[in-house]
């Protein structure tokens, strides 16, 4: 896979609402709540153009009963992968525009994980200044090696994540 950082897009938001409305239609009761994650879902910040999405819901053993119309939409169904709990999906292949990471709505920790660091940034414009520079500074140079990105994204975003997470749990005391 070729690793791409471009500027923000408007339309992210746009495909990720229409993208969610066809798979509240497939997961439909089981579907508690669907959320737009990963740097896609931050207005100003630089992204790999592939839309994140997070849908939550009742019971997670219940996934696998869709795969076939995930399939229909284009998705690849790749279980857990690598992600005990999770299920997820992708589209597009190489040229992936799609990634969808379905959670038990019990799941707190990794829920609120991928909440946490996505409220963090869309609140701190530093964050991402600093972030979007350092993705697109990793992506020039592995342009054709998504782990070594991956890798030296790792870091700053469990660095972000464990000090969004602390704000999170912070505000929520102080009501």
């Amino acid at each position: 896979m070729n690793v791409m950082v471009t500027e923000y897009n408007e339309k992210w938001d746009h495909m990720f609402r229409e993208e969610a409305q066809k798979i509240e239609e497939i997961f439909a009761d089981e579907l508690l709540d669907i959320h737009h994650i990963g740097s896609t879902s931050v207005p100003g910040l630089k992204a790999k153009p592939i839309i994140d999405m997070m849908p939550v819901v009742k019971d997670i053993e219940k996934m696998d009963s869709y795969n076939e119309k995930m399939e229909g939409l284009g998705y690849e169904c790749m279980g857990e992968f690598g992600m005990t709990g999770r299920r997820y999906f992708r589209k597009g292949g190489d040229n992936r525009t799609h990634q969808v990471h379905v959670f038990q709505a019990d799941n707190k920790e990794d829920i609120q994980r991928h909440l946490a660091v996505r409220d963090y940034l869309r609140t701190h414009p530093e964050a991402v200044k600093q972030y979007g520079d350092l993705k697109e500074k990793l992506a020039n140079q592995f342009p054709k090696d998504i782990e070594a990105y991956m890798d030296g994204k790792r870091c700053v975003c469990e660095r972000t994540g464990k000090k969004s997470i602390a704000l999170v749990y912070e505000s929520l005391a102080l009501r």
